[in-house]
């Protein structure tokens, strides 16, 4: 592939990519507001810190996207699944972890496949971060778990 080119699925990947991002940062950021209000501000802050790096992660994609030529659109955010505690609340970010995994997954065996190398590693970068936030946030639900 030629720089500042792609084909349209590798496109079609970054533009779910980045509504599962910015989907990702809607999700932590009500999540700490939630927690907030439950007294929890130690959690809120690591939430937090969460939406921080999604929207990292957005940024990104959109300047992934304006360096192939494409203007960034994020068509579909997700709604935002809530609990009534804060280990629900781990599992439904787990689930949406592992959700946007499949997707880099997917987006880097594409690019591989299609011989985009930059593409591939910039995927490849997302899911390396992706893979160790979803263990993160496994630690902190068995932490949670544990016998006080």
């Amino acid at each position: 592939m030629l720089p500042g080119q792609a084909d349209s699925a590798t496109l079609g990947y970054l533009g779910r990519a980045l509504s599962l991002e910015l989907s990702a940062v809607q999700l932590y950021s009500t999540q700490a507001r939630i927690v907030e209000v439950w007294g929890l501000s130690d959690i809120a802050a690591k939430l937090s810190n969460e939406a921080s790096e999604e929207m990292a992660h957005a940024d990104r994609i959109i300047g992934r996207m304006i360096a192939l030529g494409v203007v960034p659109n994020a068509s579909q955010l997700r709604p935002v699944r809530l609990g009534s505690n804060v280990h629900e609340l781990l599992r439904y970010n787990y689930e949406f972890e592992n959700e946007v995994i499949s997707l880099y997954t997917k987006a880097k065996e594409h690019c591989a496949f299609v011989g985009d190398n930059d593409s591939r590693l910039f995927f490849e970068g997302l899911l390396a971060e992706e893979q160790a936030h979803a263990q993160s946030i496994a630690q902190w639900m068995n932490q949670i778990n544990q016998p006080k």
